[in-house]
């Protein structure tokens, strides 16, 4: 069941084929504009893209994973493909079609698996910002990839304390180690409190979706321009064995290098990258 621009309420769920409930937010019209979100935050990691491209006459959409944020707390069902697969309902569910698909890190996993698989015509254009395809792990074909016991190290982390384990890592993942910087205390509690409201079994899960799938071939396969966006100082998604490759492997794309920047710096720099989004769309 469809919903008319008149009918939205602003936030609502849609149920895919296995029963889990999907949060999203849907504010205002014009061409559409969906938001992936990283590992392992929400909807509410876009809050700065959402309003700037809402004042910009876009329709923007964000949704929560499934085992993130408002959604359900899935038990199963926590991979690229099932990702692809709740994307390819939620679009149906909201009826879009010319949309803009916009992922992050994870997102930009899950943006790639779907526009190379679910297209189906409804797709303009791609962004990837920090993403994480073709593939994180060091295998004998991606020799420049990181170690599983790095992944291993995140899973332990998480059991142990999963509290703990998200208060550290947004200090990295903002750059506030870096000479010069300091911590926002707002930024890392808001972070903390996303990665919080998630299911512990589906971010654990989720670890592996992220770091172990090989995306090569859907990046082969995305047939719409696409976007890449990636700081050379990301120490969560190193530049060198993502977007360098990404660059090699989609057809059409725009490869932007961003000197300094860290992984989220769709925070922390988001007057830039909102602008530049902008005019990739435009173009």
């Amino acid at each position: 069941m469809t919903q008319s621009v008149q009918n939205r309420s602003g936030d609502g769920f849609v149920t895919t084929s296995d029963g889990a409930r999907l949060y999203y937010k849907d504010w205002g019209a014009g061409q559409p504009i969906v938001f992936h979100h990283g590992w392992p935050l929400t909807a509410d990691d876009w809050d700065a893209q959402m309003m700037f491209f809402l004042a910009q006459g876009y329709r923007v959409i964000a949704f929560d994973r499934r085992g993130h944020g408002r959604s359900t707390q899935t038990q199963d069902g926590n991979d690229m493909d099932t990702y692809a697969s709740d994307t390819a309902a939620l679009v149906r569910h909201l009826d879009l079609h010319d949309a803009i698909h916009i992922g992050h890190s994870t997102g930009g996993g899950v943006v790639a698996r779907y526009v190379a698989r679910y297209a189906e015509g409804r797709v303009a254009k791609a962004v990837l910002v920090g993403a994480v395809p073709p593939i994180m792990v060091q295998t004998p074909n991606n020799p420049g990839g990181l170690p599983l016991t790095v992944f291993d190290g995140f899973r332990d982390a998480l059991v142990a304390n999963r509290a703990d384990f998200f208060w550290n890592v947004p200090v990295p993942f903002y750059g506030f180690n870096r000479p010069g910087q300091s911590v926002n205390e707002a930024i890392r509690q808001n972070w903390w409190r996303q990665g919080m409201m998630g299911g512990a079994k589906a971010q654990y899960d989720s670890i592996k979706a992220f770091s172990e799938t090989d995306q090569t071939e859907d990046l082969k396969a995305i047939k719409v321009p696409v976007l890449i966006q990636h700081g050379d100082d990301d120490q969560i998604v190193p530049v060198a064995d993502s977007a360098l490759l990404q660059a090699k492997l989609i057809p059409d794309n725009t490869l932007k290098i961003y000197p300094g920047y860290p992984h989220g710096m769709l925070t922390v720099h988001a007057e830039v990258l909102n602008k530049d989004i902008l005019a990739f769309i435009k173009g």
